[in-house]
């Protein structure tokens, strides 16, 4: 499990991304690189890192679901999460 320090750290770039996406996009199309520099640089997208909702670990992540392997495999496992079993043939 990531630490909870890891975890705040990308609650905060994520604010930071939805709160200057309109203005990067505008700078963008403008190209005004100068201004865009300016801005924080965790306002960028590119930042942004796919951890699992749950746990935090970056590792392993599925986009579809949105948790680890680990995590995924525990709540299938469990009947948590609705349509998914394990295979057999």
């Amino acid at each position: 499990m990531a630490k909870e320090s890891v975890k705040a750290r990308q609650r905060k770039r994520e604010h930071m991304v939805a709160q200057y996406a309109e203005k990067r996009a505008a700078l963008k199309a403008a190209g005004e690189w100068q201004a865009l520099d300016e801005l924080p640089k965790n306002s960028s997208k590119v930042r942004l890192k796919n951890r699992c909702q749950l746990t935090g670990r970056p590792k392993g992540y599925m986009r579809y679901f949105g948790l680890s392997r680990v995590t995924f495999r525990e709540m299938a496992l469990n009947g948590k999460i609705p349509g998914v079993r394990k295979a057999s043939w």
